[in-house]
């Protein structure tokens, strides 16, 4: 059976990279979905010319995008049981993911029925200085905790990944800024999850990162990802 695949990217201001990603997407994808996060620039108009479903969350946050995208894909599937997807895929907007690899992620979820899959930043595929020290440590120092806590095997955080609608919808994501991806991991191990890393090449962004390009951003970032760590390793 084919299985019906959905894309959510979120967007802070990357006019220039949005297109790019868009059209690196392989077709097999039912649709594309940006969430626009209270961006300034053509990063909307440049989306919908690309082909994509273009929404606007105007509060600012990693995951406030992500439950908007969820949102409009529960409402939408609600009205018109066709649209309910099988998959679920994030994306970056900033390109420095390559799109065209999501066959490699989805394909575990359809090949071998697993309900979670990383794209794990591999360092032998890294492009140099894609990833900053911070950002570096901060993955290592995450999954460790992860290791340690949960005996996981985690190595990455990575924002490219996929999963089953059905077993997203039953996390009950809430975070609305930089825990999204550790909070989804975490709770994946908790509910018994499988899942599986497949390394993905990774390469420098277009523009600026809102978060690892700033000192602040990178330690809030860090903040909240060990505040997740360690909220569910008592619980």
């Amino acid at each position: 059976m084919t299985q019906r695949i959905k894309v959510i990217i979120p967007a802070y201001n990357e006019e220039e990279s949005i297109p790019l990603v868009i059209a690196d997407i392989p077709k097999i994808v039912d649709e594309i979905i940006v969430v626009s996060n209270n961006s300034t620039d053509n990063t909307e108009v440049n989306a919908k010319n690309a082909g994509a479903t273009v929404l606007v969350e105007n509060r600012k946050g990693y995951g406030y995008a992500c439950l908007k995208g969820i949102d409009y894909i529960a409402s939408t599937s609600l009205s018109d049981h066709k649209k309910r997807p099988d998959i679920i895929v994030f994306l970056d907007g900033d390109y420095s993911d390559y799109p065209e690899e999501l066959t490699k992620i989805v394909a575990p979820i359809i090949e071998e029925d697993i309900d979670f899959v990383i794209g794990a930043r591999d360092k032998n595929l890294r492009e140099a200085g894609s990833m900053t020290g911070p950002q570096v440590f901060g993955n290592w120092l995450a999954t460790t905790l992860m290791k340690l806590f949960f005996r996981s095997t985690f190595t990455d955080l990575g924002p490219f990944r996929a999963i089953k609608y059905d077993k997203l919808l039953a996390l009950n994501m809430e975070d609305k800024t930089y825990g999204w991806t550790v909070e989804m991991q975490l709770k994946a191990l908790k509910k018994k999850y499988t899942y599986k890393e497949i390394p993905v090449n990774y390469r420098n962004r277009i523009g600026v990162s809102k978060v690892s390009g700033t000192v602040k951003g990178a330690i809030f970032a860090g903040v909240k990802i060990l505040t997740w760590i360690f909220k569910y390793s008592f619980k």
